[in-house]
């Protein structure tokens, strides 16, 4: 089993709320430039959600408050 199968492995047994803390804290290592391939569907997605920005019609929240929510339910669901 090479590395990243090893630690993908490993992190597959973490309960959810330490598995959504790595994800978190890998993302954050990552570079502003770093790329994610993405699917068309959410290509279409992320530029029908920009014109809406675009347009000032768009209701937006904080990352913040999403990712407090998001904690909460997780610490409910344990």
């Amino acid at each position: 089993m090479n590395g990243y199968s090893a630690v993908l492995a490993a992190a597959q047994q973490l309960p959810d709320e330490d598995r959504l803390r790595l994800i978190d804290a890998l993302w954050a290592t990552l570079p502003p430039e770093a790329t994610v391939a993405i699917s068309e569907e959410w290509g279409l997605e992320i530029e029908r959600r920009v014109a809406e920005l675009d347009a000032g019609i768009a209701e937006t929240v904080p990352w913040s408050k999403i990712h407090a929510v998001a904690l909460g339910k997780i610490d409910r669901n344990l």
